[in-house]
């Protein structure tokens, strides 16, 4: 199973790209899109969408999995954090790939064992699981790949 891990940001949107074949899950790929302020926001979305399809085209996930929309406290942030997931979103079930969300904690219980658990905690655990030699960085990134672990760990629970 290939999973496409998102964390969505309408700065910087982290990915990640892991898969197993029975066994433990490895990356393929993961990094960030880093995306202007200067640019329209319109335009962001749209390379938003281009990267998405962009990674799918390359790694041909079976399923994609992205964060939920968290707390905050600025009605604007929200909106527009909703705008980006929502283009990320549509831009895998284009192609056809089922798509899961996952609240914040949900994605660190699964990757920590604790739901608060702090950004550290999380990049560490994800180097660790995913035995790499140098931690994720930046936290859009280990974030990402916590996702698409969660996302697996859950699809592992149940099959």
């Amino acid at each position: 199973m290939r999973v496409l891990g998102l964390d969505p940001g309408t700065r910087v949107m982290g990915f990640g790209v892991i898969e197993t074949n029975g066994g433990e899950p490895r990356v393929l790929d993961c990094g960030c899109l880093r995306l202007s302020s200067k640019d329209a926001f319109p335009e962001r979305l749209r390379k938003i969408y281009a990267e998405v399809c962009r990674i799918v085209e390359t790694y041909r996930p079976d399923e994609f999995a992205i964060e939920n929309l968290f707390y905050a406290k600025n009605p604007k942030v929200a909106i527009k954090m909703g705008h980006a997931r929502g283009v990320a979103i549509v831009a895998a079930v284009n192609h056809r790939i089922p798509a899961a969300e996952y609240s914040p904690r949900e994605i660190k219980l699964s990757v920590a064992g604790n739901g608060a658990a702090s950004k550290e905690q999380v990049q560490r655990m994800v180097g660790h699981l995913l035995h790499l030699r140098e931690l994720p960085e930046p936290f859009d990134v280990s974030d990402a790949l916590a996702v698409a672990l969660c996302h697996f760990h859950r699809r592992s629970s149940v099959i």
